[in-house]
């Protein structure tokens, strides 16, 4: 994948800023990088509140998500959505500031990462109790990403072996596999949706669009839509408050749905998980370091990686997830030309504060299903088009790599459209294989090495499938024919008055 674009969290611009002059670290006095720039606290504050928000509704959605899959009560889920709001601050914290051997020390925003969201759905749902395969899930976060982080210091020389060929494909099964989420939060798990419901994801996803249509409002559409869309819900009395006993401030409570189980499957599956977080979190270092315009070396990325992996093995002791960088922001960076990572990091103990307030958490939990769903149309078509931008990168001509794309998508897609077609196989390799990003992932890896890696080379004679041309009408070929031209043998022929 390239590392100016991807994504199971938003879109990243692909935008280079000029490497801007060594800049002034304040509290040294010397002269460093350009992410070292101290800037007056009140911008510090600013500029961090302006990363938070335009990631934030990113975070609350995937334990929203989560909490809504596991059947977990309105209280349940906040204690979700504030460990998520929590682990997130610290996580941004570490990767900024960074300790000896772990963060990156560049601007990049931690959130909870949404490529792990299809794989963690399906080990709940297949679990009979859904607090139970909640700590299925932690278990097997633990156990998959201290595999992560003990191979972090090697990944950059392996990430070779994910290019986005495997990754395009992973994460556009990613984003088709949300989608029936969206749906499940309209029809509340009934055969059918009610019209009210219907018409409040009809007004979210409306204020998605409009608000992204809007200068200076563009960046925050989603967010600003989950806001206005709850108010218009609470009028309408489609929100309930379950806030009324709940503390201004309060430390998360460890482990509070018990202690996490491990089971293999499980742990299969987070494991492929944690790989292509890996290459997204590599892609991100990679982007913002030429954003920024600073170096980025082997072990500038296996301290971010570090940072990334210990993050999200601490994240289910607070009862958390996956905490990634999040690659809006960015975008963000090259945006607004902010690159002090002292902003980002303010930014992350805001996140956290907030993640201390379950005060707050009942306020998020006031947000409808089904305008989360309206919203979500938008939120994860976008990681599917992501992928699909992902795999515009890859060279078609003469190679394999239709043919890999293809069948990875395909094995992907087979468990969205038949739950219950491994229910013959053993329990270790449902899990593996009733996850879509698994399937997925597995089938592009060992095609990729197959095809490209074991034996490369360009073939003399492909497949039907590979020697097939793209189907598309380019805007000369249009023109053509507007203009009441003709083709022949693929060479265009205009009208007689329009030759003259």
């Amino acid at each position: 994948m390239s590392h100016h674009e991807h994504d199971h969290e938003g879109s990243v611009t692909g935008t280079t800023a000029p490497t801007p002059a060594p800049t002034t670290d304040l509290t040294t006095g010397t002269t460093g990088r350009p992410e070292d720039e101290m800037l007056p606290p009140p911008q510090l504050l600013g500029y961090g509140v302006q990363h938070i928000l335009s990631m934030f509704g990113g975070v609350i959605a995937v334990p929203f998500i989560i909490g809504g899959v596991a059947g977990l009560s309105a209280s349940d889920t906040a204690l979700l959505v504030s460990g998520a709001l929590f682990v997130s601050g610290l996580a941004t914290i570490l990767q900024t500031i960074g300790v000896p051997f772990f963060g990156s020390r560049l601007p990049l925003v931690q959130g909870i990462s949404f490529a792990s969201v299809s794989t963690m759905i399906t080990i709940v749902t297949a679990e009979s109790d859904g607090e139970r395969g909640l700590r299925v899930v932690f278990g097997a976060v633990i156990v998959s990403t201290l595999i992560g982080l003990v191979i972090a210091p090697v990944f950059s020389r392996v990430v070779r072996f994910f290019p986005a060929v495997v990754t395009g494909s992973v994460i556009t099964v990613i984003g088709l596999s949300l989608l029936p989420v969206a749906g499940g939060w309209v029809t509340g798990q009934e055969p059918s949706a009610s019209g009210a419901a219907v018409a409040l994801a009809a007004v979210a996803l409306l204020l998605v669009l409009v608000f992204a249509k809007t200068p200076m409002l563009s960046r925050l559409a989603i967010l600003l839509a989950l806001v206005v869309g709850t108010v218009v819900a609470a009028l309408a009395g489609q929100t309930t408050w379950n806030g009324s006993d709940a503390a201004i401030v309060a430390i998360p409570t460890p482990l509070a749905f018990g202690a996490p189980v491990f089971a293999w499957g499980a742990i299969v599956s987070m494991t492929i998980v944690v790989l292509v977080i890996m290459v997204e979190t590599t892609a991100d270092i990679l982007a913002v370091g030429e954003v920024v315009g600073t170096d980025v070396d082997n072990k500038r990325i296996a301290a971010g990686l570090r940072a990334d992996m210990v993050s999200s093995a601490i994240a289910p002791l607070f009862n958390s997830f996956p905490a990634t960088a999040f690659a809006q922001n960015v975008g963000l960076v090259a945006l607004t030309g902010v690159r002090s990572r002292y902003a980002v990091a303010v930014g992350g103990g805001v996140l956290a504060i907030l993640g201390l307030s379950p005060l707050l958490a009942a306020v998020v939990g006031l947000l409808p299903l089904a305008v989360l769903a309206g919203a979500g149309i938008v939120l994860f078509g976008s990681v599917t088009a992501s992928g699909i931008r992902t795999l515009g990168k890859v060279d078609y001509d003469g190679t394999n790599n239709m043919i890999i794309v293809a069948t990875a998508i395909g094995f992907g897609v087979v468990p969205i459209a038949w739950p219950q077609f491994w229910g013959a196989f053993p329990d270790w390799w449902q899990t593996v294989f009733d996850s879509e990003i698994s399937a997925a992932a597995i089938v592009a890896f060992v095609l990729n090495l197959f095809f490209n890696v074991l034996l490369p080379g360009t073939p003399k004679d492909p497949t039907d499938v590979a020697a097939a041309p793209a189907t598309q009408v380019r805007a000369d070929e249009a023109d053509v024919l507007a203009r009441g031209g003709s083709f022949t043998a693929g060479r265009p022929v205009l009208p007689p008055e329009e030759s003259s």
